[in-house]
């Protein structure tokens, strides 16, 4: 079964290497890994799918907790949660297929993001099946390149921060813009 897993993380030179050396050390396999800024100031999210049983799936959870600026880890996959992906496809035209090509793209409310005479790229955004479908259609015209995201999720509806903010955020905060804007207008006190 494939597990949807959310870690924060302090944006520094090499977390995400150590991540993915710790992963590879213990033979976990990432099926996508997707990394970028957050909600809060100087903290990355990183989302990924590992495929395995639970009892792989909470020692990666373990051993994820045990990296240094690693401050919080979730699994999703039993929460409502959206996920989307998002895929850049460079088909094959000419005069006979780019219509049919241009109402495949509607059909599964992709864009046409750029043409030119021999190809165009087709932008899909949705669930993963949703990219599945239109890529197995447009395999049938020729797919000359593509480039494809993984998973990226975020629970349904409203959550209740469970969790204390950490020292480690509370840190990566105070490295941020909203430190300076906070020290300009500080009374010292009085």
């Amino acid at each position: 079964m494939k597990h949807t897993l959310i870690a924060w993380m302090r944006d520094k030179p090499g977390v995400l290497n150590r991540v993915a050396g710790m992963l590879r050390r213990r033979n976990f396999n990432i099926d996508s890994l997707q990394v970028g800024h957050s909600e809060t100031p100087g903290i990355s999210r990183m989302t990924f799918v590992v495929d395995g049983d639970n009892h792989m799936v909470d020692q990666v959870i373990k051993q994820l907790r045990k990296v240094i600026d690693v401050t919080r880890v979730e699994d999703i996959s039993n929460m409502p949660s959206v996920a989307r992906e998002l895929a850049l496809i460079r088909v094959r035209t000419d005069a006979q297929t780019r219509s049919e090509i241009m109402q495949l793209v509607s059909i599964y409310r992709g864009e046409i993001v750029d043409v030119a005479l021999e190809s165009m790229v087709v932008q899909i955004v949705g669930a993963e099946d949703r990219v599945d479908a239109l890529i197995e259609l447009l395999s049938n015209f020729g797919i000359l390149e593509m480039v494809r995201t993984g998973r990226v999720a975020m629970v349904r509806g409203m959550t209740e921060r469970k969790f204390k903010r950490s020292i480690a955020v509370w840190k990566a905060r105070a490295n941020g813009a909203e430190a300076e804007t906070e020290s300009r207008f500080a009374t010292g006190g009085v």
